[in-house]
């Protein structure tokens, strides 16, 4: 079996982003999974915290997302419910007891270089969330998505306290409408 070359596609979130792109480059990330199973359901889990502010990135989107999506897709993790840290692992005991092997795309905050903030990252790779306030926690998805919330630095956890909302809800706007824009090719 040939290992696919990993790709990481970069967007800038705001009156720059096009969901257009978006959608069309995460179709060409999840096809290899239609081919085999073209009724694979696809779930997006959502990971962090509705406490810290930097962390609700994927609570947020998860709150937009169960209000635009529907069959094939599933939404794990949103305000009312987040999946975090503490209930990760039994929310991955769940998500396989709902389906054998489900295309799960992972959606969290992250961190990185400083001119890296308000970025999307849009990935067919894994993500091990919680690495950038030192959790051990294990990797999720075989697709991911990330918005970048914070440049790295040696205080995160206290940085992630001060982010802006503004910053959150950009990003969250931005990764919903390529997500919808992908939901609404896959209907063609």
């Amino acid at each position: 079996m040939q290992l696919e070359t990993q790709k990481v596609y970069y967007h800038r979130s705001g009156t720059a982003f096009s969901p257009a792109v978006f959608a069309s480059q995460l179709m060409q990330l999840t096809e290899q999974y239609f081919i085999s199973n073209p009724d694979m359901p696809i779930f997006f889990l959502c990971i962090g915290s509705d406490r810290v502010l930097g962390d609700t990135l994927g609570p947020v989107i998860g709150y937009k997302l169960e209000k635009i999506l529907s069959y094939p897709f599933r939404v794990f993790g949103t305000l009312s419910t987040p999946v975090h840290a503490l209930n990760l692992c039994p929310t991955l005991v769940r998500l396989s007891a709902l389906h054998h092997s489900p295309l799960t795309i992972a959606i969290d905050a992250s961190v990185g270089r400083k001119e890296s903030v308000g970025c999307i990252t849009l990935s067919n790779r894994s993500i091990r969330p919680g690495t950038g306030v030192s959790k051990t926690l294990p990797k999720i998805g075989q697709i991911s998505i990330t918005g970048i919330v914070s440049e790295e630095c040696f205080d995160i956890s206290s940085r992630l306290q001060n982010i802006r909302l503004g910053l959150i809800m950009e990003l969250a706007d931005s990764i919903c409408s390529g997500i919808q824009t992908f939901q609404e090719m896959l209907r063609f």
